[in-house]
C-alpha cells in the first residue's frame, strides 16, 4: 500500500474513533520500514517549539498547508527579517494574513514558488515539495534532504506537521558554522581521513586556502585539499592528506586546538589497471564493482551533478550490503612511471580527471616536453595505490585537433576539436594567439568547462582580445598536432 494511502485510511479512521482512540505511531503510519517512531516526532516537535518554529501541541499527524511551512522554514532557518522583495504580489494574500511576510521572503529567495501569483497558503505540501523547499532554504543537495526524509517520502503523499517537523529539525542540525570543531578523527586509508564535527563548516572554512591554515598534522602530514561533507551526512567530512606513514601517531590542531590523535593508515587504495590516454597522459583505472569508489559520487558538492552515479554511503562508508574504499581527491597526488630500462619519471595528476566520464580512471601526465615511445613497456607504481596490472606498452596516438577557435569574451575564447575527447583532455593544456602584427596571448583551458568537443580557455596575464583583429590559434606542445584555426574579433 502507498503511503498516500495509508495515510487517507489512518485519517478516515480518526474521523471515526476520534484521534484520542487511536495510538501517534498508528497515525504515523507509513511505506518505510523503519517509518518514524511517534517518539522522533515529538522530540523534533519540541526542539522547533522551543526555537518558535511551531507550537509544541501541533496536531502532528495533520497535513502541512504551504502557509505552515512557509513559516516553520522561515523560522528554522533564520530567514524572517530580511528586506521584502516589493515586486512580489499575490492574488490570493493579503498584506494583513498572518503568514504573508513569510510567504514574501520565501518566494523572493526563489524557496517556494507562486506560479501565476497564487501563494495557494491552504494548499498541502507533498513529501517531493517539502524536500525541495528545505534544500533549497539550506542551500544543500537534494540528494542528501531526500536521504533525511526517506523513512516517510513517497513523492506523491502529503506531508504531515511531524514529518515537516522532522525534517526540518534535521536539517538544522546542517546549518554551517564558523565555530564548528572536530568531535572525532580517524585515518580511513593512506590518504584519507574521516572527520566529523560538531557542525558543519562554512563555505569560507571550507575553502581551500583556509583549510591549510586550519588543518595542521603533526610528523609531517598535510591537508592535500578542501575537505569535503559526505552526502546526507550533516557534519562528516572526507579530508585528503599527504601519505601517512603507517603506524604513526598524528596529531591534528584545528585552527590552533588540539582536535585529536589518530594512527597513521596502512591501507591503500586498489586500482586495477594502467592505460595510455595520450602521447603524454596515462590513466590508472579502479573499479566500483571490487569496492573501490571515487569520493565525486558521494559528496555534497557533486551530487547533483553525478545523476544516477550519486549514493549516501552510512557512517562505516558501506551502501546496499557493501563496504567501500574511499578514493579522496587527487589534487596534489603523483605516480611514477619507468620505461623498461629506463628510469623512473614523476608524473603529476591531471586536474579533473578522476571521474569526469563516468568512469574511475585517474589520469596522470608526464613533465612538459616528455612524450611516451612506442613500443616501450612502461610500469607504474604508487606509496598510495596497489596496482593489479601496473604495465602498458605505449603506442602511437594522434594528437588532438583543433577546428575552430571562437571569442567567447574578450579575455576567453572557446576551442572546438574535430572529434569529441570523450574526458577532460583538454585538462592542463594552453593554446596561443598570434596576431597579424606579432603579438601574442596564452589562453588555457578553464577547468570542468568542456561541453562535448569545445572548451573554454582563459587569456592570462591580463592579456584581451582587440577589436578589428585576426588572430591564429596553436596548441602549446604537441597536445593538438600541428593543427591551428583563424580567429576574428569584430
Amino acid at each position: 500500500m502507498r503511503k498516500f494511502s495509508n495515510k487517507i485510511a489512518i485519517m478516515m479512521l480518526a474521523t471515526v474513533l476520534g484521534t484520542a482512540s487511536l495510538p501517534y505511531a498508528v497515525l504515523n503510519v507509513q511505506a518505510a520500514s523503519t517509518p518514524l517512531s511517534a517518539q522522533e516526532i515529538q522530540k523534533a516537535v519540541s526542539e522547533l517549539a522551543k526555537l518558535q518554529v511551531m507550537q509544541s501541541n501541533s496536531n502532528a499527524h495533520n497535513q502541512v498547508t504551504r502557509a505552515e511551512l512557509a513559516k516553520m522554514v522561515s523560522h528554522t532557518f533564520g530567514l524572517q527579517g530580511g528586506k521584502t522583495d516589493k515586486s512580489v504580489t499575490f492574488t490570493d494574500v493579503k498584506t494583513n494574513d498572518w503568514f504573508y511576510k513569510y510567504a514574501v521572503d520565501l518566494v523572493s529567495l526563489d524557496i517556494m514558488q507562486a506560479k501565476d501569483g497564487k501563494f495557494d497558503p491552504r494548499g498541502t505540501v507533498t513529501d517531493a515539495e517539502l524536500t525541495q523547499v528545505v534544500a533549497k532554504a539550506l542551500k544543500r543537495d537534494a540528494k542528501s534532504v531526500n536521504y533525511w526524509a526517506e523513512r516517510f517520502f513517497s513523492a506523491d503523499s502529503t506531508a504531515t506537521r511531524g514529518e515537516a517537523a522532522y525534517l526540518l529539525n534535521t536539517a538544522r542540525q546542517a546549518m554551517p558554522s564558523d565555530k564548528a570543531s572536530i568531535t572525532n578523527v580517524q585515518a580511513l586509508n593512506e590518504i584519507t581521513l574521516i572527520v566529523t564535527f560538531d557542525a558543519p563548516l562554512t563555505a569560507e572554512n571550507e575553502a581551500f586556502a583556509k583549510a591549510k591554515e586550519d588543518f595542521v598534522f603533526s610528523e609531517g602530514l598535510t591537508l592535500t585539499n578542501m575537505p569535503r561533507l559526505k552526502t546526507g551526512s550533516t557534519n562528516t567530512y572526507i579530508v585528503p592528506t599527504s601519505v601517512q606513514k603507517p603506524g604513526t601517531t598524528y596529531e591534528l590542531t584545528y585552527k590552533g586546538k588540539k582536535a585529536g590523535t589518530f594512527q597513521g593508515n596502512a591501507t591503500k587504495i586498489d586500482m586495477t589497471e594502467v592505460r595510455q590516454v595520450t602521447n603524454d597522459t596515462f590513466e590508472v583505472e579502479s573499479l566500483r564493482a571490487n569496492g573501490v569508489l571515487d569520493y565525486g559520487y558521494i559528496i555534497s558538492a557533486y551530487s547533483g551533478g553525478r545523476g544516477a552515479n550519486a549514493l549516501v554511503l552510512d557512517q562505516n562508508n558501506s551502501a546496499d550490503g557493501k563496504t567501500y574504499q574511499i578514493i579522496p581527491s587527487m589534487q596534489a597526488r603523483q605516480v611514477t612511471i619507468t620505461p623498461e630500462g629506463g628510469q623512473p619519471i614523476v608524473a603529476k595528476y591531471v586536474p579533473f580527471t578522476q571521474s569526469t566520464d563516468g568512469k574511475q580512471e585517474i589520469k596522470f601526465r608526464l613533465p612538459e616536453g616528455q612524450v611516451l615511445t612506442p613500443g616501450v613497456t612502461y610500469t607504474i607504481t604508487s606509496d598510495w595505490a596497489n596496482i593489479a596490472n601496473p604495465t602498458f606498452v605505449a603506442k602511437e596516438i594522434a594528437p588532438l585537433e583543433i577546428s575552430e577557435a571562437k571569442a567567447a569574451s574578450e579575455t576567453s575564447i572557446t576551442i572546438t576539436l574535430t572529434e569529441d575527447p570523450g574526458d577532460e583532455l583538454f585538462s592542463g593544456r594552453s593554446v596561443e594567439l598570434t596576431s597579424a602584427d606579432g603579438e601574442k596571448l596564452l589562453a588555457t583551458y578553464k577547468y570542468s568547462s568542456r561541453k562535448g568537443t569545445t572548451g573554454v580557455f582563459d587569456i592570462q596575464q591580463d592579456g584581451k582580445l582587440k577589436a578589428d583583429t585576426t588572430y591564429t590559434v596553436t596548441p602549446v606542445g604537441d597536445w593538438a598536432g600541428k593543427s591551428s584555426a583563424e580567429l576574428t574579433v569584430e
